[in-house]
């Protein structure tokens, strides 16, 4: 999820009950509900090293108790005067750990993935129940942060004494979890939905559907067949066309495969990708090569912003160029 979300969901976990742990607990959660994300610096050396490291060790089940320690330090500048006890300590680490268990959980909900079981496991786990930003979760959570601080206002001009805004943030919490509950609901009619149709004659191998940022009820399917992948719509409320979207027939890889999965770009971005379209294209340079690009279906269609990685073969099956890229690959050749 992004950054907002995370930082508005550790405040009100802060105001449920978090607040009684420790003193300045709400900055706290706030640090850590983030500190998993500090992996974004490996973008500072390309986006193949970003795509390799990011939602990886800072993300995972057996690490992140690690990652919960990082804000303490801060936390101690902040509380340093006020000489914390021991148990004030071990309540801050309290604090720490559920904000940063708070980020992998909200991660795990949607479509770009998260490696929980490393490093006994490098599989990418996804419930693709929402999108990486949803419009209504941010609704949700906004209003139940900034409800308190608008009462403060009105009771400080009635003279009145304001609350602590813990019913607000346990209501938040509470509504977000139904939310998410009728968002898994829907998520698992699209899917039967899918499950259910033939696609030019052919019965689906697997099916993923994709949610959109504002409409619960709108979905994307992505289909995947013996001989083709297809895109389309997927609107719960109105009929379903399996016809509908686009379709790519799947080329025979099997040649080429092994090298593909050798090179650096293709190990890291196939690992990740869970709808690896194939196209395979001779190339100008060096004579007799291949030019093969990959996209990633869940995060848009070739040539309309999909992720996308290239591997130029010659004519022995060798790999003598590749990249990749979070967004469209040029027409040109490299």
């Amino acid at each position: 999820m992004d950054n907002l979300t995370h930082s508005l969901t550790a405040v009100l976990l802060s105001r449920a009950g978090l607040n009684r742990l420790a003193p300045h607990a709400g900055w706290l959660a706030v640090a850590a509900a983030n500190v998993p994300d500090l992996d974004i610096v490996s973008g500072s050396t390309g986006a193949l090293d970003y795509l390799a490291v990011h939602r990886g060790f800072t993300h995972a089940l057996l690490f992140f108790p690690l990652a919960a320690l990082v804000p303490l330090p801060l936390w101690w500048l902040l509380a340093r005067k006020l000489k914390p006890t021991r148990r004030q300590w071990l309540g801050a680490y309290a604090v720490s750990l559920a904000a940063a268990a708070s980020h992998l959980a909200l991660d795990f909900l949607n479509v770009y993935a998260i490696r929980l079981l490393l490093p006994f496991s490098s599989r990418w786990l996804h419930l693709d129940l929402v999108h990486i930003i949803d419009v209504w979760i941010w609704a949700l959570l906004l209003v139940c942060a900034l409800g308190p601080l608008l009462a403060r206002l009105v009771y400080s001009e009635i003279g009145a004494r304001p609350g602590s805004g813990r019913g607000m943030a346990a209501t938040g919490l509470l509504l977000l979890c139904l939310y998410l509950g009728g968002r898994a609901w829907l998520h698992d009619q699209a899917l039967a939905t899918l499950e259910s149709r033939l696609y030019q004659h052919e019965a689906p191998l697997r099916v993923l559907a994709l949610p959109s940022p504002a409409n619960p009820w709108s979905w994307t399917g992505v289909v995947e067949t013996p001989r083709s992948w297809r895109v389309l719509p997927v609107n719960l409320l109105g009929d379903f066309d399996p016809e509908a979207g686009q379709s790519w027939y799947k080329p025979d890889s099997a040649p080429i495969d092994a090298a593909v999965r050798r090179s650096a770009t293709g190990r890291v971005f196939l690992d990740f990708s869970q709808a690896p379209l194939w196209r395979l294209t001779p190339a100008s340079t060096p004579e007799g090569g291949l030019r093969v690009r990959v996209y990633d279906l869940r995060f848009g269609l070739p040539g309309r912003g999909a992720f996308g990685m290239e591997a130029i073969l010659d004519s022995s099956g060798k790999v003598v160029r590749q990249r990749f890229r979070f967004g469209d690959m040029e027409d040109g050749e490299r």
